[in-house]
């Protein structure tokens, strides 16, 4: 499997000359979901969910389908009809040849103020780990996690935790658009091995566009 950063919190899978593209939204390229056979969608917020980002790969593709959460689904069913299927916690699906399980039901707390809305993590052939807009633990032992770095939601100490409840081989930062340089050796410590400790994984990032061999 092939693994690229595209920009914010959006990624891109292939294995087996098809792909899978999770979360192309508003902080994504354009072209973040272009050429994907499979997208799946976390949750509603635009940083996430974009319908421009979705239409431009639903057009290049007319076999390409949408699989999400029912917030997002009722959306978009009727502006891609018979293309998008509606998923939650519990349920597994086979999407682009990829296998699918889904894990989590809430979105993060931003404020006590504000309510909360549904949010889904993706775990994909039993090895990459997408959360979304949660801290959802998937309670097996995956190979790659997609760790949310940076987030109205999120606090460091929160992070640290966990990636160490987590305990996955390798940890690549996501959710990361907002971050400038600074900020991002200030993570690289606390989340590398002269930090607190994060139980053995590996902490890295990729520059959107870059790839990895998975």
């Amino acid at each position: 499997m092939q693994l690229t950063k595209k920009g914010h919190a959006c990624i891109r899978l292939e294995k087996d000359g098809r792909v899978l593209v999770i979360d192309p939204g508003a902080f994504s390229e354009e072209d973040a979901a272009v050429g994907a056979d499979a997208v799946l969608v976390t949750h509603e917020h635009l940083d996430h969910f974009n319908e421009d980002r979705l239409r431009t790969a639903l057009d290049a593709n007319p076999a390409a389908e949408i699989w999400t959460l029912r917030s997002v689904a009722d959306q978009i069913a009727a502006a891609f009809p018979g293309r998008v299927h509606t998923v939650g916690h519990g349920d597994t699906f086979t999407a682009a040849g990829f296998e699918v399980e889904v894990h989590g039901e809430l979105h993060a707390v931003i404020h006590p103020d504000i309510p909360r809305i549904t949010n889904v993590g993706y775990l994909v052939d039993g090895s990459v780990f997408h959360p979304g807009d949660a801290l959802t633990v998937p309670g097996r032992p995956i190979e790659t996690l997609m760790l949310p770095v940076h987030a109205p939601w999120n606090k460091v100490a929160e992070v640290i935790d966990y990636l160490r409840e987590v305990k996955p081989q390798r940890a690549i930062d996501i959710h990361d658009a907002l971050l400038t340089d600074i900020a991002r050796t200030v993570y690289d410590r606390l989340l590398g091995p002269d930090g607190p400790g994060v139980g053995g994984a590996h902490h890295g990032r990729m520059a959107p566009g870059e790839s990895l061999a998975l």
